[in-house]
Parts: structure tokens; sequence; C-alpha cells
């Protein structure tokens, strides 16, 4: 037991790292953006998917760069960059599809629509921020000294607990909005904001 405890990160990094976790994946930036336009849009529901694919693909980006992984894209920039071209597509698709989908009372016609669960896992791959946070979290809370892999793999759970409340948050903004909005004309004027905002954070991608 005390064996396995000394692999994992020191008692006193727990608490740093969920609240470093968690307030990563409460800030704005396209995870969240597009967590807020699906609730709106589609309802919560019907965003529970794109949760469930950031929660188990962010994880799997951060498991990645803390075993080293990370520095093909530094040593092949062709591939980063098309990853980059490959993601800006997605988050334009999805802008399209949140911005010309029914409202949530609809009915299920525009379900397809909707972000997807591997679409999503996908995309942390070429979000930006995904990648600063996971660049980021690698060297303050793993010990190369350590058993790596072990504090990798905690560092990763850790930011898959914290990663489903921090969207729900903001799906279930999006789902409170588009309710507060009773004008019809008014809440498809929001819902483009919200979409525009998601196209715009292609932006982010290569600045």
């Amino acid at each position: 037991m005390h064996a396995m405890l000394r692999t994992l990160p020191m008692i006193d990094q727990i608490l740093p790292l969920v609240l470093f976790c968690f307030v990563a994946g409460v800030t704005p930036g396209p995870n969240n953006l597009i967590a807020a336009a699906s609730g709106s849009r589609f309802g919560f529901r019907r965003t529970v998917p794109q949760m469930l694919g950031v929660a188990a693909g962010f994880p799997l980006l951060v498991l990645a760069i803390g075993l080293g992984l990370g520095r093909l894209f530094v040593a092949v920039p062709a591939l980063h960059l098309a990853l980059k071209l490959a993601g800006a597509a997605y988050l334009l698709y999805l802008a399209w599809s949140l911005l010309h989908a029914d409202a949530p009372d609809a009915g299920e016609s525009g379900a397809e629509s909707a972000p997807s669960f591997f679409g999503s896992a996908a995309f942390q791959w070429v979000n930006p921020k995904a990648w600063t946070v996971a660049l980021s979290v690698i060297p303050t809370f793993v010990d190369p000294a350590r058993d790596v892999l072990a504090q990798v793999l905690t560092v990763a759970l850790v930011f898959s607990l914290t990663a489903l409340p921090s969207l729900a948050l903001w799906a279930m903004f999006g789902v409170a909005l588009s309710q507060l909005l009773s004008d019809e004309k008014l809440r498809r004027r929001v819902n483009g904001l919200l979409a525009a905002s998601v196209a715009a954070s292609v932006l982010l991608l290569f600045f």
C-alpha cells in the first residue's frame, strides 16, 4: 500500500490538482462554448454525448502527452497543421449545425446534428486550450523521479471527473438561456450568437 502511494502525486498536491483541473475545465473555451450552444439548441439530454466525449477524450490527450507522444507533433509540424485544419472544419460544421438546428421542443428530427461522442473526443487533439492545459499540467504535477505512468493516470482521472460538472454547468446555462427567451426571434438571435462564438473559436487554433 505504501509503495503504491509513493507512485502517486503527493497528498498535498491532490487539492491543488483538483482545483487546477476544475478551473481549467470551467473557464471559457471551445468545449464549453459547444456545450452551451448545444444545450441551447438541442437541450441538456442531447448534449450529454458531447460532455462524455470531452470527459473521455481529454484525459487520453493528457495521458499521451504525459508519456511523450506530444513530442511527435512538435517534431512533425505538418501533422499538427493537418489536425488544426481538421479541427477548424469540425468547429465550423458544428456552428452550422447549431445555427440551423430545430429548437429543443421541435422533436427529434434534428438529433443527428447534435455534437457526437466520438467527434467531441477526437476534437481534443486539435483543441488549443486542451493542448495548453495538458502541456502545463504535466510538468507541474508529475514528478519524473517517481512512477510517471501512475502519476499521469491520476492526473487524467482527475481531469475526467472534473470535466463533467464543468461542461454540465455550461450546458445548463445554454438550456436556461433558451428557456428564458420566449420571443422566437430573440431566441434565434442569441442561439446565432452562440453558434458564431463556436465558429470564432477557430481563430484560437491558429493564433
